[in-house]
């Protein structure tokens, strides 16, 4: 865990804010917590919390194991409500559930948003509303959140290049199938990607925004079989997008002369496509889920959590996935 600065002390008032808004006479909830065995005692029920889950899409599976991770670490915790939203790949449907959950009074906002501009004023406005937000995967403009959880795309983008031109010996053509590039972990798979290959002569031939899935990406996929005779490798900005390529040259007879590159490594996707010889290789792009339930615990204890916490990944392939794969330097 990377922490690159802290929430000021005021800002760990949020929880106290919000309660007072829900339970007049509320006080801190670390006082509250001291007091509620007598409380329990005198038959009063325990201090619960309200958590809106605001998910950009559940068409990725990679998205789907958020909201399990989330719910799964939620459930440990009786004290914890979790309302989930689907956005269904909806900006402006995802605008006004954030809305929606301000209006409710959760305690707490947990986002995974589809673009960072549409999605960073209703954030705003949340915060202004005295609801903490913690923001998931996909960060938003400015820094008017409380905390943000997601793995280092630039540097996974830049591993993912390095171990494409190291395995192609320094040369070859690829094709780069790009997330949805309205978002910022696309642009930094992109980026860091370009930085991974440079002074190479491995040369992008296609390069296309398949959206994040994996029927886009064997449409693109197909116009690119159609047009180079030679591919050596499908470099995909999630697991996918790669998958979508590899049945698309499947179908047309050419998945053996090609290697296809992954990020995400679920267990039951990416690392199971590596197991059986379909992906080359995948990066780990953890999911943040159980990290932003712990974090929002200590927020309702009042506790001071990091600005940001970055997650780490790890690299697997044929050779080391039955090990648990290798962590990026």
């Amino acid at each position: 865990m990377n922490r690159k600065g802290c929430v000021s002390a005021s800002l760990s008032l949020c929880a106290v804010v919000t309660c007072s808004a829900l339970c007049p006479g509320a006080v801190h909830p670390a006082q509250q917590a001291a007091g509620q065995p007598a409380r329990q005692a005198a038959g009063q029920p325990a201090r619960t919390w309200t958590i809106g889950m605001s998910q950009c899409n559940r068409g990725e599976p990679w998205r789907v194991q958020m909201d399990k991770d989330v719910e799964n670490a939620a459930k440990a915790h009786p004290e914890l409500k979790v309302i989930f939203k689907d956005a269904s790949n909806d900006t402006l449907k995802q605008r006004a559930h954030v809305e929606e959950l301000v209006a409710q009074k959760v305690d707490l906002i947990i986002i995974s948003p589809k673009e960072a501009a549409p999605l960073t004023e209703p954030v705003a406005k949340a915060m202004d509303a005295g609801i903490p937000v913690i923001v998931l995967d996909r960060a938003l403009l400015g820094d008017k959140f409380t905390c943000f959880i997601g793995a280092d795309n630039k540097k996974i983008g830049k591993a993912a290049g390095a171990w494409i031109a190291r395995t192609l010996g320094g040369k070859g053509k690829v094709v780069e199938l790009k997330g949805l590039m309205t978002s910022i972990p696309a642009h930094d798979r992109n980026s860091g990607f370009r930085d991974g290959i440079k002074g190479s002569q491995i040369e992008v031939v296609f390069e296309a925004d398949m959206k994040w899935l994996e029927p886009d990406a064997r449409k693109e996929m197909e116009s690119a079989l159609s047009r180079f005779d030679h591919i050596d490798l499908v470099y995909g900005h999630n697991d996918p997008g790669a998958h979508g390529a590899y049945l698309a040259a499947k179908a047309a007879g050419r998945e053996k002369q090609i290697k296809f590159v992954g990020i995400d490594a679920l267990p039951h996707e990416g690392v199971m496509y590596v197991k059986q010889g379909i992906l080359d290789a995948t990066f780990q792009y953890p999911t943040g889920g159980a990290e932003a339930i712990d974090t929002a615990l200590n927020i309702f204890k009042g506790e001071t959590v990091p600005k940001h916490v970055t997650l780490g990944s790890r690299l697997f392939t044929k050779e080391n996935a039955d090990k648990g794969g290798e962590p990026i330097e």
